[in-house]
């Protein structure tokens, strides 16, 4: 394993365990843009393909296999024509898991525009009927949404260890302010009579929205990547977290908008609608309350009531 011009290297049994899963000598070269959840680094293989790695620290014991889940569900959809890069190789350390990709030249989309919406509006239609993990992102959602627990409506539900840790900071959120504690209280109003879905035909990526991982080349969608957390439920789910990242002071975003929140409300209805929307406004105030951005509370705030007000309408 050589190594390039990577900054921040990785441990060299990390780097050992690449090589010898790939079985070709892998040249790391620089940090790639991007890369919210983890670091992806740029690199070459021997004979000159490149690819890119990304490793993490090993989370817990099911760390691996979940990797492993993601790479059959990559593989699975690359095969139904879905434009994600394909994985050639993942492999665990004591203290990391990593995944070996395809390289795309493209660049992570700056921002979500009009066109690029109902690009991705397009793409997520390849996921209908394709749920081939049994990781539920819906039944999670909705007790997100609830605050209930599977066991309350007698249903038995599997999650990872992720979703179990992302699930009790929510229920902790209250806590932080009043103006949240009032935000979270209308979420869970709306949700409250909102029996658990019982089905999940659809692959969901999970994290399709976030600009880094979709990327574009002259002005077209080439691929969407991090595809780590994907699993089965509604694809409404991704049309959902679109929705959050139109719902920005831009005229311009207004009408793909609407025909955002039409199609959702098309495939699961208004209550299902409620759900998936009370969840993706609890994991948005989640996130930066957890990481001490105290600054960007308000307006997170501010645009989860400005969600629920245009759902209203629609109701």
């Amino acid at each position: 394993m050589n190594h390039g011009t990577h900054p921040e290297e990785l441990p060299a049994e990390v780097l050992d365990d690449v090589a010898s899963v790939v079985g070709a000598e892998v040249t790391l070269l620089s940090r790639l843009p991007g890369g919210v959840n983890g670091g992806a680094v740029r690199a070459q293989l021997a004979g000159g393909a490149n690819a890119v790695l990304k490793a993490v620290p090993r989370a817990h014991p099911g760390h691996l296999d979940e990797t492993l889940r993601a790479q059959r569900v990559v593989e699975h959809m690359r095969r139904r024509g879905y434009p994600t890069p394909a994985w050639l190789g993942v492999g665990a350390t004591a203290t990391h898991v990593w995944h070996l990709m395809d390289f795309v030249d493209a660049a992570p989309a700056p921002e979500l525009t009009p066109s690029l919406i109902e690009q991705l509006m397009d793409i997520i239609e390849l996921q209908a009927g394709q749920a081939s993990e049994p990781y539920d992102h819906w039944s999670y959602a909705w007790r997100v949404a609830t605050g209930q627990e599977s066991a309350v409506a007698g249903l038995d539900f599997n999650e990872t260890p992720e979703q179990s840790l992302l699930r009790q900071s929510v229920a902790r959120l209250s806590g932080h302010s009043s103006v949240v504690s009032a935000l979270v209280e209308r979420l869970r109003l709306v949700c409250a009579d909102v029996p658990p879905p019982r089905e999940a035909p659809d692959m969901v990526h999970a994290d399709l929205s976030t600009p880094s991982n979709v990327l574009v080349r002259d002005g077209a969608v080439v691929a969407v990547v991090d595809i780590g957390n994907a699993g089965s439920g509604t694809r409404a789910t991704d049309l959902t977290t679109l929705v959050w990242y139109t719902s920005q002071d831009d005229p311009l975003l207004d009408g793909v908008r609407r025909r955002l929140w039409t199609r959702i409300l098309d495939l699961v209805g208004w209550e299902g609608t409620a759900v998936l929307a009370a969840a993706q406004i609890l994991h948005m105030l989640e996130i930066p309350i957890r990481h001490g951005r105290h600054d960007v509370v308000p307006g997170v705030v501010k645009r989860g009531h400005r969600a629920l007000d245009e759902l209203n309408a629609l109701r």
